[in-house]
């Protein structure tokens, strides 16, 4: 349920420690500028101008390496991330992404649903558990009343299921099922060569089982391909 939203208001950003508040028009999407930067910083993995004339398979391969190359990176699992951020700021986290800025450095992207219809998105240094920076919006389309809904009398918390889905290999993120009739958690783990896999965590049991509506998704666009022709 990561927020893709195009906010046409202006948020205030706090900055960690420096209790003070700056305010500037938030353009959305899932790209948040830490206050201060990671301690985590990646090498430069940037290839697309050189992936246009690769097969699949070398994309998959790149992407695989870029994936392991982050999780190995990040040394606070996204239970730690979700924890120090909601030590920062009250609320219910419903989300943690680790996520690589612009800036080449990693954080983890943590949202919290505070009081009323309040979101706050906290970046956490993935390296030191540190938080480097926040900000705060106001809802305006509904979804915090939908996700408080969704997770009314649910015993398992974002944080449980980062740790249930751990058992499978390193969390790289965990979001709310919001495919309408939420009852699970859904986790993303990168293997230990890269590969990644989904998962569902039941809301009430903790259970972990396997997510296959991407494998789903693929077989039907692998179908319509063969069904289009590949020979044109």
């Amino acid at each position: 349920m990561k927020r893709n939203i195009v906010i046409a208001t202006v948020a205030a950003i706090a900055l960690a420690g420096g209790g003070t508040a700056t305010a500037l028009a938030a353009t959305g999407d899932d790209e948040s500028s830490a206050a201060k930067k990671s301690s985590v910083q990646l090498k430069d993995n940037d290839r697309d101008d050189d992936r246009d004339d690769r097969g699949d398979d070398r994309d998959d391969r790149d992407d695989a390496a870029e994936n392991t190359a982050e999780a190995k990176a990040a040394k606070l699992t996204a239970a730690d991330a979700i924890k120090a951020a909601l030590a920062s700021q009250s609320g219910t986290a419903v989300s943690a992404e680790l996520d690589d800025e612009d800036n080449g450095g990693l954080v983890w992207d943590v949202d919290v649903l505070g009081k009323g219809s309040t979101w706050h998105s906290v970046q956490v240094d993935p390296g030191t558990g540190k938080i480097l920076g926040s900000h705060t919006e106001q809802d305006e389309d509904g979804d915090a009343s939908r996700v408080a809904a969704a997770l009314k009398g649910a015993s398992v918390t974002a944080e449980d299921a980062a740790k249930a889905a751990a058992d499978k290999g390193t969390v790289t993120s965990v979001d709310l099922d919001d495919d309408g009739t939420a009852g699970a958690w859904e986790a993303e783990t990168s293997g230990a060569k890269g590969a990644e896999s989904d998962w569902k965590v039941d809301l009430q049991s903790g259970k972990v089982s396997a997510d296959k509506s991407d494998s789903h998704d693929d077989s039907d666009h692998d179908s319509d391909d063969d069904a289009d022709g590949s020979d044109d």
